[in-house]
């Protein structure tokens, strides 16, 4: 649904995760994850043919910018995705 916020997951070739979230809810919108992170998993080789894939995990035509960015860390900690081990969110910090 264009103009709709949506909050989605991607899924790197090695399984790992990056949650998101976009406010205006772009088709060709793949987030703010650190280039530099994700480009030490995967030599230059692996590079060449580099396929993700997006899911929208929720998304909301009413929702409040505000409850937007309260559902991205909702589901960064239901997902576990700011774990180095499972994903590539390095916020919000997790708790030891």
């Amino acid at each position: 649904m264009a103009n709709s916020k949506v909050i989605y997951k991607i899924t790197y070739p090695n399984e790992k995760i990056f949650i998101g979230k976009d406010l205006t809810n772009i088709l060709n919108y793949y987030g703010s994850a650190d280039s530099k992170i994700i480009e030490q998993d995967f030599p230059e080789e692996e590079r060449k043919v580099f396929i993700i894939k997006k899911e929208i995990i929720w998304e909301s035509q009413t929702a409040s910018d505000q409850l937007a960015n309260q559902k991205e860390i909702e589901c960064i900690k239901d997902n576990n995705s700011n774990n180095p081990q499972i994903g590539y969110n390095r916020w919000p910090k997790r708790m030891k």
